[in-house]
């Protein structure tokens, strides 16, 4: 009997027309997308409740027009220095966001960005480079634009930094623009921890509030506060809401002058901090209390520290024009 070897081999090699139809991939139908988008993707994983997602935070770009009912200009500021000390350090980065706002703190668009570098006088510290990853390669033969960032500072009604008791001294030693400006500190002047965040540095603040961001350079850390500033609601008030109507506000700083030295450690952890005359200040313990506080923290003094109820402390009042200067 004769055999068809090929028909054999075909059961082997061949699927059958039934198989072969299980194993062909099925068409969708034109209403079936190819693949989720990536925003579904992380919601359903955040939905999950063992995943959390951080969203990349993206620049605002900058207006064409400057709308009318924003009258206000704010500058959100930053540096990056060779130290810690103005006297000493240098300037080696800044960045500027310049936004409008309204009287009520309502913040409309960015309207300008600067970001410039400088070569210092030595080479950057190697620390510094590992915390901002400027290089000395990156700032050879590198000035910053004084013209370009006076457009922006000076016609700035807030400047805005994150930590301005840093930034405003290494600022105002760097170029007289920014003297006689009003300043506002997004760190210590808004209550973070009453809107829920358990940290203040900027980072924690971005990665709290579901982002992330390229840290550590100015710009970058000029658009991530920016977007921070406004996207945070507490009772229909935006961070920089609260940050301006802080700004608006009187503070009082109070000198507890030649207080017994044995109560320095009642100064202390109360929160006032020394200060040993170098800079301009009286040689003595220091705090920085709102108008409201003022009562409380002098009967403090006369009760507990001079036991004397006529002492009367040095107190010195405070605006935005004159906080957080060295």
């Amino acid at each position: 009997m004769s055999v068809n070897r090929d028909s054999q081999l075909d059961m082997f090699t061949r699927p059958s027309p039934a198989i072969a139809k299980a194993r062909a991939p099925m068409a969708r139908s034109p209403s079936q997308p190819s693949a989720r988008s990536e925003e579904e993707m992380a919601r359903t994983l955040e939905q999950s409740g063992n995943y959390r997602i951080l969203r990349k935070l993206t620049a605002r770009p900058i207006a064409s027009i400057r709308r009318p009912e924003f009258s206000r200009l704010g500058i959100i500021l930053d540096t990056e220095t060779t130290g810690l000390n103005h006297r000493n350090d240098e300037i080696i980065e800044i960045g500027a966001v310049a936004f409008t706002f309204d009287d009520d703190g309502a913040i409309g668009d960015v309207v300008g960005i600067y970001g410039g570098l400088q070569q210092p006088s030595r080479p950057i510290p190697p620390e510094i480079t590992r915390l901002t990853g400027i290089t000395d390669a990156m700032v050879e033969g590198q000035v910053i634009d004084i013209q370009s960032l006076r457009d922006l500072i000076e016609p700035a009604d807030l400047i805005i930094a994150h930590n301005a008791g840093f930034d405003r001294p290494f600022c105002e030693a760097f170029s007289k623009m920014f003297a006689g400006k009003a300043w506002a500190c997004s760190n210590s002047e808004i209550n973070w921890s009453g809107r829920g965040f358990e940290g203040t540095k900027l980072g924690y603040l971005v990665g709290q509030a579901g982002y992330f961001h390229d840290g550590h350079r100015a710009v970058d850390d000029c658009h991530a506060l920016l977007e921070i500033l406004d996207r945070d609601q507490r009772d229909g008030e935006s961070p920089f809401t609260e940050l301006y109507r802080a700004s608006q506000r009187s503070r009082i700083r109070i000198f507890a002058e030649h207080s017994p030295f044995e109560m320095k450690d009642h100064l202390k952890a109360r929160g006032y901090r020394w200060s040993d005359g170098s800079d301009g200040r009286l040689k003595s313990w220091w705090i920085e209390v709102g108008e409201d506080d003022l009562d409380d923290e002098l009967s403090y003094l006369r009760s507990d520290i001079y036991r004397w109820k006529e002492a009367e402390p040095p107190i010195v009042r405070l605006t935005a024009f004159d906080r957080f200067k060295s």
